[in-house]
């Protein structure tokens, strides 16, 4: 583990993550959940074993800051392509990491089939409620009345629909073994979703079915907001609706 010492407080990078800087917007979640799984990872020892899967997303380039075996796959596919890797190589730790753009609009039907079948794959779902690469368009989970470039007035239910809890939706399929919703937005949050991200894992691995972990995140760029307001109405608006906390676990 590599260490840097500021003011007293010493913060560890997992040996996984390499030195490449990564080009994630300041105050974004993906750091932060790249740094949990990199550590799930070597807890579990399985460094030589993990296989993730990315698609089209922020966390495309993935590939670059942990340095573990990934696959790319087609906007919306990497359950699919997950699917296939898990059934060839059994004994491997296979992940997906998918926004909500790709995996609750594009990816809708590949997400709940995956899930739906039991694949002993782990999907995590980071959540923003917005498409922050391609220009901060409105997604399946964008918010009630909150604005985006494709519904600047906000996003009205009767044009656009309602947000889609795509995790409650997980809970309720017969294939899925474990599933949980948190965040990173502070300490005993980051160790909460780390904890559900292991047991993810370990679940996976022990052949329970499949596992879904959401991390309700920020996009502050998308949202035009600095990181720490992005931070407090992430808190105030979106954890009412998508509530934190394990939904289903049969592990």
């Amino acid at each position: 583990m590599k260490e840097m010492t500021s003011e007293n407080i010493v913060y560890q990078r997992p040996s996984l993550m390499n030195d490449t800087p990564m080009h994630y917007c300041p105050g974004c979640s993906h750091g932060v959940v790249h740094k949990l799984v990199a550590e799930v990872i070597e807890e579990m020892h399985m460094e030589e074993k993990a296989i993730g899967v990315c698609p089209v997303g922020c966390a495309v380039f993935a590939y670059k800051y942990l340095d573990i075996d990934w696959q790319e796959a087609a906007h919306g596919r990497a359950p699919a392509v997950a699917t296939g890797i898990k059934r060839l190589w059994n004994d491997r730790l296979v992940f997906t990491y998918q926004g909500d753009g790709d995996l609750a609009c594009i990816g809708t039907a590949e997400t709940i089939h995956a899930l739906n079948r039991g694949e002993n794959i782990t999907i995590i779902f980071i959540n923003n409620a917005i498409y922050g690469m391609t220009g901060g368009q409105m997604a399946p989970t964008t918010l009630i009345g909150q604005k985006t470039s494709t519904c600047p007035y906000g996003r009205d239910p009767e044009m656009h629909g309602y947000p889609l809890r795509i995790t409650e939706i997980a809970a309720t399929l017969e294939g899925t073994c474990y599933v949980s919703r948190q965040s990173v937005e502070s300490a005993p949050a980051i160790r909460k979703a780390k904890a559900a991200i292991r047991k993810a894992f370990e679940a996976s691995m022990a052949g329970k079915g499949s596992s879904l972990v959401e991390i309700v995140s920020t996009c502050n760029s998308g949202w035009k907001m600095s990181p720490v307001k992005a931070n407090e109405w992430m808190v105030e608006n979106m954890f009412p609706y998508y509530p934190k906390g394990d939904l289903k676990d049969r592990t």
